[in-house]
């Protein structure tokens, strides 16, 4: 099985872009990370490249995976025979947002 090149566009701190990290930690799949927070320009070129704003977006092979969880982008790699099921877990959820938690104390613009 040839390692698909990937690229992920994803947030500093999120749950979607845990979720995706870890999948690719999973499959010990090497990819590019494009922190959009950190980098402007990475959110500007996911956007784009995905044709709308939201993130987690992931680029295997050109082929561009917008606002997916983890459990998607496993799914189109077992689909599309890029990696062999696997049974072992992760660290964090594959498919969920940010808990509460990581929002206390954010700042919240009233306009």
């Amino acid at each position: 099985m040839q390692t698909p090149e990937i690229t992920a566009y994803l947030k500093t701190y999120c749950g979607w872009s845990a979720g995706v990290r870890a999948v690719l930690a999973k499959y010990t799949l090497p990819y590019t990370e494009k922190d959009i927070i950190q980098n402007p320009a990475f959110r500007w070129e996911m956007e784009t490249k995905s044709g709308q704003p939201l993130s987690p977006c992931v680029e295997v092979n050109g082929h561009m995976l917008a606002d997916v969880s983890g459990e998607e982008v496993e799914r189109y790699l077992i689909d599309n025979k890029l990696v062999q099921p696997s049974d072992a877990g992760t660290d964090v959820p594959t498919n969920a947002p940010c808990a509460n938690e990581q929002h206390e104390g954010v700042v919240k613009l009233n306009l």
